[in-house]
């Protein structure tokens, strides 16, 4: 059973399941603070695993990619609320507040923090948005959204030089970034992102850096690391395809038998 996601008002997304659900992989474009209602997100992304457990709050950065499996509580449900703070709305509460950043935020890289009683009643007052006690006009929407970010620089306030640094993002390393994330099936596309590119600016250092095109690339590492896995580690294609970033498994079955010249049950 797939989890419900929720548009409560522009930006807040409510996302409730009952059944333990693994997500798809999902680029992050956008900054946002989320809330775990109940329940547990496992998160996978490039710097490790994180759990939010109940009661948790989240700040997740922009640009990003992330996959998650998210567990109910005792009780049977999973609740997450999360929103999103846009470069457009960033950028208006940094020019009406006259917020100018000249560095880069050299914070740890932790995915969420200990709440404080603030934020945590600020989610709180929320929850009638959920239930539909209440409706929530535009203006109100606005302040909302402007009340989280007020929130966030008050329980930190070195979070200004994450949230109001609006300068491209630097070009990365394309082989380490590529090493660590080629198991995400998202698109090219976001790979150049994701490190710093135009579309055809990752293609040619690509090709540079790899001797191939992405695509082939992705294919190759994928179904070595299948192979790997399957041989020396015993898993099942069934359990693994998903986390390769493989759409399907018969498809993987195909790809697999294509370049090593049998099939899983034959290795």
């Amino acid at each position: 059973m797939e989890a419900n996601n929720e548009i409560i008002f522009d930006k807040l997304v409510y996302s409730c399941a009952f059944e333990k659900y693994k997500g798809h992989e999902e680029f992050i474009p956008e900054y946002f603070l989320g809330f775990q209602l109940s329940g547990e997100t496992h998160a996978f992304h490039a710097q490790g695993d994180t759990v939010v457990t109940e009661n948790n709050i989240v700040l997740v950065r922009k640009n990003q990619l992330i996959r998650t499996i998210k567990y109910p509580s005792k009780d049977g449900k999973y609740q997450f609320l999360s929103i999103t703070l846009d470069k457009d709305t960033l950028q208006q509460y940094a020019l009406e507040n006259k917020i100018v950043v000249e560095r880069r935020y050299d914070g740890k890289q932790k995915l969420f923090f200990e709440p404080d009683d603030f934020l945590k009643n600020y989610f709180i007052s929320l929850v009638p948005y959920i239930n539909k006690k209440k409706e929530a006009t535009p203006k109100l929407a606005n302040l909302k959204i402007r009340e989280a970010i007020e929130l966030l620089l008050q329980s930190n306030p070195d979070f200004k030089y994450l949230l109001f640094d609006f300068s491209e993002p630097y070009k990365i390393d394309i082989e380490e970034f590529m090493n660590q994330n080629y198991m995400f099936n998202v698109s090219v596309d976001a790979f150049a992102k994701l490190t710093g590119r135009s579309l055809s600016g990752f293609k040619r250092d690509f090709a540079k850096t790899f001797n191939a095109t992405p695509k082939q690339w992705l294919r190759e590492k994928r179904l070595d690391e299948a192979f790997y896995r399957i041989k020396q580690k015993k898993q099942r294609p069934a359990d693994i395809y998903l986390d390769l970033g493989f759409e399907n498994l018969s498809h993987f079955y195909f790809s697999f038998k294509q370049k090593f010249g049998l099939t899983t049950s034959e290795l």
